[in-house]
């Protein structure tokens, strides 16, 4: 009886003991939860703050956008060709036409001009030019004279083709119209007042009517306005500082009514 009663009081104090010593675990476990789990989460935040701050280090990126933007101007490349170019030169003319008839060639010339120039092929370009127009020998027996003084003033305006062959030297070409004056007078002359023409008459523009010399005697001195057209060529050679020497030829030719004049100027001088 005694050793059923202890196993009988014994098997519910084993229960007991069972139970409060889970009871412990269970109250001994939660613990150890909050040092493994919340400070993962609670730090997670921190390292994703960098990215919240990105915005803050954006503004240099578009501050150095409009930088960027004037870039391709300063890569752009310079102009290979003047707004404005000037020349001046000298030489001698070659008549033709009738004008080489009574005039001999090798009478002086003098050039000045101006350009401008849209691109490095194309440009308008003004010149005045003068050119000394001797009288030949035979004329001046033809009007009975000792001497003369006889000259042209041309202004022209021509569109201007440049060729750019290398980087030292450049053809052109011009080809346009033109105001022309010849002015002249004879010395010396004693051909008679109210006489016939004859063609140098005529192309000196003396003749009354194309028929006969005024008797006033004025015929000896000459002068013709015309309008006409001009073209040319020529080529330049490129300098160290930049200057071109050029060599150019000209035909110009101007008319009024049946009178004309017709010049070859050929010069030599200096672009820049």
């Amino acid at each position: 009886m005694i050793g059923k009663f202890a196993t009988a009081s014994a098997l519910p104090l084993l229960i007991l003991t069972i139970l409060l010593g889970a009871k412990g675990f269970g109250q001994a476990a939660p613990p150890a939860q909050p040092a493994a789990a919340p400070t993962p989460a609670a730090q997670q935040p921190s390292p994703q703050q960098p990215p919240a701050q990105q915005p803050a280090a954006q503004p240099p990126a578009t501050e150095q956008e409009p930088s960027e933007e004037p870039l391709p101007r300063r890569k752009a490349k310079p102009k290979d060709y003047k707004n404005w170019t000037f020349d001046i030169g000298a030489g001698a003319n070659l008549d033709s036409g009738t004008t080489e008839t009574y005039v001999r060639g090798g009478g002086g010339v003098g050039t000045v001009g101006v350009a401008r120039n849209a691109n490095k092929y194309l440009g308008l370009r003004a010149d005045f030019i003068f050119a000394n127009l001797p009288l030949r020998d035979s004329t001046l027996q033809l009007a009975q004279a000792t001497g003369d003084n006889n000259n042209l003033y041309a202004v022209t305006l021509d569109p201007i083709i440049n060729i750019p062959a290398s980087k030292l030297y450049h053809g052109y070409f011009l080809l346009g119209g033109g105001f022309y004056h010849r002015t002249g007078s004879l010395s010396g002359d004693t051909f008679p007042p109210g006489s016939g023409c004859n063609g140098f008459w005529t192309w000196w523009g003396s003749c009354t009517g194309g028929v006969s010399l005024p008797v006033s005697g004025n015929f000896v001195d000459s002068n013709q306005n015309s309008f006409g057209y001009n073209f040319g060529a020529g080529i330049t050679r490129t300098l160290p500082s930049g200057v071109e020497l050029y060599l150019e030829a000209r035909l110009m030719h101007g008319k009024n009514s049946n009178v004309t004049t017709d010049v070859r100027p050929i010069t030599i001088g200096v672009r820049w």
